[in-house]
């Protein structure tokens, strides 16, 4: 039998990149990763005037395989992704499918409101959305000229 290896990756290159990126991020958008996680689902961070929003990732789970809970001013988000297969007569060449649990955390900045956090999944993808304080929230005051 001949074994095959696939190596995803771009490079050295990419790797550098990456490590540039994550460095210059802004730290509540840095995520930590629990030690004993066997993956990370991917992240996108985004914020309008009202809200900032997290939006996950996390094909191939239910709602119910998903907590989300706030402590601290850490939001985290976890679960566990099982695969299910029974058959005995294959063998994988290459699988890149991660099954098992993952935890990440952020820390929450100071300008949202940790308790009107709201969490939608939908599709393989779970929206969380935090209010933001009104006091940051920018206002328009219209100035007159004279």
């Amino acid at each position: 039998m001949t074994m095959l290896t696939v190596r995803p990756r771009a490079g050295l290159a990419r790797e550098m990149n990456d490590l540039f990126d994550d460095f210059f991020r802004f730290p509540f958008a840095r995520p930590r990763l629990n030690g004993d996680s066997d993956f990370a689902p991917r992240v996108d961070i985004k914020e309008t005037k009202d809200d900032l929003a997290l939006v996950f990732e996390i094909p191939g789970m239910s709602k119910d395989d998903i907590k989300v809970s706030v402590k601290d001013g850490v939001l985290s988000v976890s679960g566990k992704r099982e695969t299910k297969t029974e058959k005995k007569d294959e063998n994988y060449i290459h699988s890149e499918i991660f099954s098992g649990s993952f935890c990440r955390s952020f820390t929450l900045p100071d300008y949202v409101k940790s308790d009107t956090i709201k969490a939608d999944y939908k599709n393989g993808m779970l929206e969380i959305k935090m209010d933001k304080l009104e006091e940051i929230k920018p206002k328009e005051i219209e100035v007159k000229v004279s």
